[in-house]
């Protein structure tokens, strides 16, 4: 189980280095990743993969509530995909949320703190949930 969680937080962080490199690629400044919000992004991922939750951004409310309990922010907002096969492919998950406008627009917004959170289910079926939070 090490292991796993140990390729999920190395998942996370290739995730959050490509969705930078676009950013930088783009003129944007790049997101810190923070800890707690991504704790918050594998929880709602972790809900989609045990079935708890159907797959998208349900709960996105009471994600943002706790949130706001340890830090104040501006404005928020939260891309979730799903992707089958082993292993993941960071490179894939990021090319899908690029080519879907809503989630490009998503990730092309006024942000500076990002959270990343992957799950994986029975099937090998990966979810992944970014939050992404303007401070204020």
């Amino acid at each position: 189980m090490e292991e796993q969680s140990t390729m999920m937080l190395n998942t996370e962080k290739k995730i959050h280095q490509l969705i930078n490199q676009y950013r930088s690629s783009i003129n944007l400044p790049t997101l810190e990743l923070d800890e707690k919000i991504s704790q918050l992004a594998r929880e709602h991922s972790e809900a989609m993969a045990n079935k708890k939750l159907p797959f998208g951004n349900g709960g996105f409310k009471e994600r943002t509530r706790k949130i706001a309990l340890f830090l104040p922010y501006q404005a928020a907002s939260e891309n979730v995909a799903a992707y089958q096969g082993n292993p993941i492919s960071e490179e894939l998950v990021v090319q899908f949320w690029l080519k879907s406008a809503k989630h490009r627009k998503t990730i092309k917004g006024d942000y500076n703190l990002t959270g990343i959170g992957i799950a994986k289910d029975a099937e090998d079926r990966y979810y992944i949930t970014q939050i992404f939070i303007r401070e204020s």
